[in-house]
């Protein structure tokens, strides 16, 4: 009995020390920008891709609407947004979606231009070579079985043009989040990501270290709070887990994507945007948070 006592004490030591925070030394707020537009159907902004020096941007909202544009600012801090018209994503056969196949989420961008787009309802992941030309992908069984309105919303690309995902939901607070990525035509599940409390994963990105960075929501019923941890991976297993992040209720709105990027500076920014829900009551933003310098150079190798 002793010794099963002294292996449970190790164990759950063990896990303190893989998700133990970082102390002060965490991501720093740098700013913070309203987006507005008088422009119908604007708003719901769910899924966002940062060109890699941070001057442009796409997003996606979840009516299946997209929109790029440019992001101006002086002396690295946000200061305004000029964007082009809003577009509709439109489905393999060139026609609008129907509202509840529509519900884009996650948006991901590979290095020669394509975009890929998550969508929850019918939980599936799309390409577009362009915006106006969809492309079915595999569809694997388990996607079927996600929680309703809990599908995948979190989508990131990897050195390698691999796209990884996983559910808004685990079914339980104590089961990890399974990881499914796609590898060429191919879906794998590769590793779970640690559930830790409330904090649900909404938006995800390879950054520019080559590490996995995921964006998680809490809604406490009447506000949000929200979580950056990082992870770093070794083949098929997360070898380093860390958090960067932690807002307190009211500090931003409902953040649901996120971009990771490299400034002039060499600081890796964290670059996200907030889901209104299309409500008077709540706000479209754009939300930056940079890393100290020890935090922004690459891992060790394991």
């Amino acid at each position: 009995m002793r010794h099963r006592h002294r292996r449970a004490v190790a164990a759950a030591l063990a896990v303190l020390a893989f998700s133990a925070p970082l102390g002060a030394e965490t991501a720093r707020f740098a700013g913070r920008l309203t987006w507005t537009s008088d422009e119908p159907g604007f708003g719901g902004f769910s899924g966002l891709e940062v060109s890699e020096d941070g001057s442009t941007f796409t997003a996606i909202s979840d009516r299946a609407m997209i929109v790029s544009g440019r992001f101006i600012r002086e002396g690295g801090r946000l200061t305004s947004i000029e964007t082009g018209p809003l577009e509709m994503l439109p489905g393999p056969d060139g026609g609008r979606m129907a509202r509840k196949v529509g519900d884009a989420e996650g948006l991901a961008q590979r290095a020669d231009g394509r975009l890929f787009v998550s969508f929850e309802g019918v939980a599936r992941v799309w390409a577009y070579v362009t915006p106006d030309k969809a492309a079915r992908l595999p569809r694997p069984d388990a996607f079927k079985t996600f929680e309703r309105n809990a599908g995948p919303e979190a989508l990131a690309i990897d050195g390698q043009g691999r796209l990884y995902t996983l559910p808004e939901r685990s079914g339980q607070m104590d089961r990890p989040f399974p990881v499914w990525r796609l590898d060429a035509r191919h879906w794998d599940q590769p590793f779970d990501i640690p559930r830790r409390g409330p904090f649900l994963p909404v938006g995800a990105d390879f950054g520019p270290d080559g590490r996995l960075y995921l964006l998680e929501r809490n809604f406490t019923g009447y506000s949000f709070r929200s979580r950056v941890r990082r992870f770093t991976l070794d083949a098929d297993r997360i070898v380093a887990e860390e958090q960067l992040l932690e807002t307190a209720s009211f500090r931003h709105g409902n953040l649901e994507g996120l971009s990771v990027w490299r400034d002039e500076s060499g600081a890796i920014r964290l670059t996200m945007v907030a889901d209104d829900n299309f409500s008077a009551l709540q706000r479209s933003e754009i939300v930056e948070y940079s890393l100290p310098e020890s935090l922004a150079s690459a891992p060790p190798r394991p």
